[in-house]
């Protein structure tokens, strides 16, 4: 293939979200309305970690980095959506398409490993609420996040580099409002088998892990929940894993329908929708569970605003 058409490529185009103008107005009212609820409740959620001391503790820890992750990744994505509602120039250069691919997935990969380590937190403080203190301390949570961004990171790098080292030699056109991976392929004029074995493996351990520590956890968190005799303990001992079940369900749900479906019943038109929801609206979904059904955020806010009327 020749090398000159190939590096002869500095932008890409979106194609966005619709064009039809009736739409646009209330596309960008919804969509503007949901990045700044997440914007405000991922900040706020981790702003209300960090100044209550009550919730200086390795689950709220964990919740905090959540907050973060969604901030990142919505960031990445949401205001360059917005602003190409109304924009006549869609473009957007080389490497900023290759930036914005990249922080994409470090920030989504991380919060899918994220998922499965807030898991075994609630497993080591159902199963042994006694040792939870010693057995999940600063320091085991610190390199355990650790952990989930260098997985992230190394993640993100691997991709990243596969996708934009292919060949672009047609059009310039994406089909979709972000930078992602199979309205890429489609552009590329370079065999993509290996670059779709490869993010199939990554992607297909990263899944099966994530969700393996978390059916694992949860299966020894019933058996423990099992064990406690009053109704009113294990009550509340499910009640604190009900919001971390939502929250799983959502992102996983999502990403396995939009990356592990037949490419039969692929559709790029389809493939948008089902991008918004996990790129706007799920960041703006896990800090309003959490929050909604946490008794301990609760009473954090009401203390707060307790002291602001003060």
């Amino acid at each position: 293939m020749n090398e000159g058409n190939c590096s002869s490529l500095t932008q890409f185009v979106f194609v966005g979200i619709t064009n039809n103008p009736a739409m646009k107005v209330t596309l960008f009212t919804v969509f503007l309305l949901v990045y700044f609820i997440s914007l405000l409740a991922n900040l706020g959620m981790i702003t209300l970690i960090r100044m209550d001391s009550q919730l200086h503790t390795p689950m709220y820890y964990f919740l905090s980095h959540l907050s973060f992750c969604d901030l990142c990744y919505s960031t990445a994505i949401g205001p360059k959506m917005l602003v190409d509602i109304f924009s006549e120039n869609k473009s957007i250069p080389f490497s900023g398409c290759a930036l914005q691919f990249f922080v994409f997935c470090v920030f989504a990969d991380s919060e899918c490993v994220l998922l499965g380590v807030m898991a075994f937190d609630r497993y080591k403080a159902i199963s042994n609420p006694l040792l939870y203190a010693v057995s999940m301390s600063s320091r085991v949570c610190s390199g355990l996040m650790a952990g989930v961004y260098m997985v992230g990171i190394a993640d993100a790098l691997v991709l990243t580099t596969l996708t934009f080292r292919l060949c672009f030699c047609g059009s310039n056109e994406i089909n979709h409002f972000f930078c992602d991976v199979p309205p890429l392929f489609l552009l590329s004029c370079s065999d993509t088998w290996i670059n779709e074995l490869v993010i199939f493996t990554i992607y297909g351990f990263l899944e099966l892990s994530s969700i393996s520590g978390v059916l694992v956890s949860y299966c020894y968190i019933i058996l423990s929940v099992l064990k406690i005799h009053s109704a009113e303990g294990r009550f509340k001992a499910f009640s604190t894993c009900t919001s971390h079940l939502t929250a799983v369900a959502i992102f996983q749900g999502t990403l396995l329908f939009t990356y592990f479906r037949p490419s039969s019943s692929y559709s790029l038109d389809q493939d948008k929708m089902t991008s918004l929801f996990y790129t706007l609206v799920i960041p703006m979904l896990n800090p309003l569970i959490y929050s909604l059904r946490n008794k301990d955020v609760k009473q954090a806010l009401e203390k707060l605003k307790t002291k602001r009327c003060f």
